[in-house]
């Protein structure tokens, strides 16, 4: 079955987001989720941004390949912080959502991005997701943006990743790829600092929490 299209995620997201809490996992058209990294004690008066809650290096000893095909070892990130999500090129509806939050916050974020913030979003499909694809991907979605990495690797890579953020990826039936529609925020030494629900935190908040988090002096 094909997933629909005329999505509209307000209206379900409220429930999704209380199951997902509670360690359901129901289906959203197009991404699915298969996890919940968020506890549910931190979900009380919450605006969708959370403490952080694990405590594994967010950029391991991995190399992948960003959207103009160059090599990109992750712990090379590490002095400034990192804003990373996850998303795949062909998803129609929740990961063009997600990005289109990134790209506000990129734009909050000025010139502080590239020179002293860097966001990265990785593929969830890199058996698809060459740098071609994602470069007309972040150039379909306005996430053009100087200090913006989309990565891919192999597949074994992309998977190691996702287990350093307690997450997965699962290839439903529908075709589309299973996952959570969260973003972390990692402090210069790689390691998370904040935790977001995507479609929920503000951009501002975002853009705020890594404000604070660069390095002063």
């Amino acid at each position: 079955m094909k997933p629909k299209r005329n999505f509209h995620p307000r209206p379900r997201l409220i429930a999704t987001l209380l199951a997902l809490l509670a360690g359901a996992a129901p289906a959203l058209p197009g991404c699915q989720s298969n996890t919940a990294p968020v506890p549910a004690a931190a979900a009380a008066n919450s605006n969708g941004a959370y403490p952080a809650n694990n405590p594994a290096d967010g950029l391991p000893a991995l190399s992948l390949i960003d959207q103009y095909g160059k090599p990109v070892a992750l712990e090379s990130l590490k002095g400034k912080p990192v804003l990373i999500d996850f998303i795949y090129a062909s998803c129609p509806s929740i990961c063009p959502l997600l990005t289109a939050r990134f790209a506000r916050i990129a734009h909050l974020l000025g010139p502080e991005l590239g020179a002293k913030v860097t966001m990265v979003s990785v593929t969830l499909d890199p058996g698809h997701d060459h740098p071609a694809e994602l470069l007309a991907y972040a150039k379909s979605h306005q996430a053009d943006y100087p200090g913006w990495l989309f990565l891919t690797g192999k597949p074994a890579a992309i998977d190691a990743l996702l287990k350093a953020y307690r997450l997965k990826r699962d290839r439903q039936s529908n075709g589309s790829i299973g996952h959570v529609a969260a973003a972390f925020l990692l402090g210069p030494d790689g390691r998370q600092m904040r935790m977001y629900n995507a479609l929920e935190a503000p951009p501002a908040t975002v853009a705020a929490d890594v404000n604070r988090a660069l390095p002063r002096g």
